[in-house]
């Protein structure tokens, strides 16, 4: 499955450095607000020693891991929802993505402009949050308009829909979230979320945070507290210096191993990869990096969005496939093709690090160490997984 975060967040906070790092990108980085007008869009392999042993192990000649989407847009300043800055219309471009990564500049620094004065957190999150609200209430609005015409009409599905509308809209006139709302009933919860699911509500897509911080408060592993803390309402969050990120991602391997080791942190190894297009297109040879804070976030964006990894492994390719945790192993067959699901016969399954220790899927096999589970199965994350169809 596609997977696509989207990254937003007042200017200046650092949203363009984080993403240059976590896609090895050339984009506009400068010290004014709104350097950045287009969406920025790169594809993140995602780092998973697992897969690398298990390509090791059944000497693939080619490697696909799992990757996330990142669009990066451009900043929002109090007021966007009525034209200040450059709007709000650039809000569209995250439309379509499965979660939203706000970036929350916490560190202080008076040779980067802030757009507001003063470094302020919370009253950052506050106004990213109202800014959201207000494009989900312009979304909500006009719905409203074509779905009162079905009511006037006397049609079952729009009344069910109008009044769905209007919790939203009361909701998004005082800023309060989409994903916060809890309907009673279960008719009522499936309804709001058929309707907000159409909509694409920006409010109702799952939220992580990445406070960008100072490289000494990524040494001396600060995290938020207090207020703050009760700012970010529960959601998961990274503390990350895009700053030392977007260093590290400059440097060859052995000068940013040395460059960690400077700041007392560290970087799990990974060995280059072959990487491909998902319409198999020419291989790209870069390495799938581990850096200490770009790991977390693309890990807490599975988190965030409850998913995990199964494998398959031959001599053709080693490959990560992302699911649902709590995927049936027809759903999760899904994930590599339609048939896969629907002509699923049974899966022979084992786990990975078991499959290591063994050292090859026929000597698995000889052993009886393999499992063969049926349509009931749920998989595991990090489960080896060979379909019968």
């Amino acid at each position: 499955m596609s997977l696509k975060i989207g990254i937003v967040g007042l200017p200046n906070v650092g949203k363009s450095t984080l993403f240059q790092a976590l896609t090895r990108q050339s984009v506009e980085i400068a010290n004014y607000p709104f350097a950045t007008i287009d969406p920025n869009i790169g594809v993140v392999p995602v780092p998973d020693e697992r897969l690398l042993k298990l390509a090791q192990m059944s000497k693939s000649r080619k490697i696909v891991p799992a990757a996330i989407e990142f669009v990066d847009i451009a900043g929002l300043v109090k007021g966007a929802s009525v034209g200040a800055g450059l709007g709000n219309k650039f809000l569209t471009n995250i439309r379509e993505v499965d979660a939203i990564a706000e970036v929350v500049r916490v560190f202080e620094d008076n040779n980067i402009i802030h757009v507001s004065g003063k470094t302020d957190p919370i009253s950052d999150i506050e106004t990213i949050s109202y800014e959201l609200a207000m494009k989900d209430l312009e979304t909500v609005l006009k719905r409203l308009e074509s779905v009162e015409r079905d009511v006037r009409a006397g049609k079952k599905e729009a009344i069910a829909e109008k009044a769905v509308l209007e919790v939203l809209r009361s909701a998004f006139d005082t800023a309060t979230p989409a994903r916060s709302i809890r309907p009673h009933g279960k008719n009522e919860a499936e309804e709001f979320d058929a309707v907000a699911h159409a909509l694409s509500l920006l409010t109702a897509k799952p939220i992580l945070f990445v406070l960008n911080a100072s490289e000494s408060m990524v040494q001396e592993s600060w995290k938020p507290e207090g207020a703050l803390l009760k700012a970010l309402c529960g959601a998961e969050y990274a503390v990350i210096s895009a700053k030392i990120e977007s260093e590290l991602a400059e440097l060859p391997d052995e000068e940013r191993k040395e460059f960690l080791s400077s700041l007392g942190l560290r970087e799990s190894g990974l060995a280059p990869l072959e990487i491909r297009s998902a319409e198999g297109g020419t291989a790209d040879t870069r390495g799938i990096l581990s850096l200490t804070g770009l790991d977390q976030l693309i890990r807490l964006s599975y988190e965030t969005l409850a998913l995990m990894t199964f494998f398959t492994t031959g001599e053709d390719e080693s490959r990560a496939w992302t699911i649902p945790k709590g995927s049936t192993a027809p759903r999760a067959g899904r994930a590599i093709h339609s048939d896969f699901e629907e002509k699923f016969i049974r899966a022979d399954i084992i786990e990975w690090n078991k499959l290591l220790k063994i050292g090859s899927w026929t000597r698995a096999r000889e052993l009886g160490t393999l499992r063969t589970e049926g349509k009931e199965y749920i998989v595991k994350d990090g489960d080896v997984v060979e379909f019968k169809i």
